[in-house]
């Protein structure tokens, strides 16, 4: 095999090679300084490389699809941060039923205890009471918090 026919052969193996990676361009087909075909040494069959694709002035550019973002997620608000367990704090906002019977929920807290006539499903409230994230409830929603008082508004 003459050196032209082996760089030949490797240039269009590489021009392969990159169109078959992700759509890149190829690299054009080698030929001869006179422009015509590569052909093999006497005695050896002769071939043509095969044809390549070359954009025409038509064709769109190639591009890679633009990523597409998932919906905005709205989650409910978190608890405020405490110092820890038993951590007095203040809340206000508008009280929630929970999914579960009796329980009601605000900012993210189980309310516990407190004055039935002011803490109601729709009612916007201040709250004070103690933090009690290990106490276990059957509302099985919101950081149960000790209500120590509350107040309407």
């Amino acid at each position: 095999m003459s050196r032209t026919t082996w760089l030949a052969a490797v240039l269009a193996g590489a021009a392969l090679a990159l169109s078959a990676c992700g759509g890149e361009a190829a690299a054009p087909t080698p030929t001869t300084s006179g422009g015509s075909p590569l052909t093999s040494a006497p005695g050896t069959p002769t071939g043509s490389p095969e044809p390549t694709a070359t954009p025409t002035q038509g064709d769109p550019p190639v591009s890679s699809p633009r990523p597409k973002f998932p919906p905005r997620v709205t989650r409910p608000p978190k608890p405020p941060t405490q110092a820890g367990p038993g951590a007095r704090t203040t809340v206000t906002g508008t009280i929630s039923e929970g999914v579960e019977g009796n329980c009601l929920l605000l900012n993210g807290y189980l309310l516990l205890g407190g004055p039935r006539n002011v803490l109601k499903p729709g009612a916007r409230v201040t709250v004070a009471g103690r933090v009690q994230p290990g106490m276990i409830t059957t509302c099985q929603q919101g950081t149960p918090l000790v209500v120590e008082s509350a107040q309407p508004g």
